[in-house]
């Protein structure tokens, strides 16, 4: 991989102070692309809900919805 330096040098970029500043009105140089920057993601899980617990929470649910329906029609 030809990795270059993606800042750039200071004393070359045109439009910069002595001190790395800008001028008024003039516009700052654009930052590079690192996209090599951080640890490489090597695990992807899949997205979306999982069998398991998409059954558990639905179980949750009817049992959660036939005890209130239960309650209503014991009043």
């Amino acid at each position: 991989m030809n990795e270059k330096n993606p800042d750039p040098d200071p004393r070359t970029t045109p439009g910069l102070e002595p001190g790395g500043g800008v001028p008024p009105g003039e516009t700052p140089p654009a930052e590079g692309s690192t996209p090599w920057a951080g640890p490489q993601e090597t695990y992807n899980p899949a997205k979306g809900w999982a069998k398991g617990p998409l059954t558990v929470i639905l179980i949750v649910v009817v049992l959660c919805a036939a005890f209130f329906l239960a309650f209503a029609l014991a009043l």
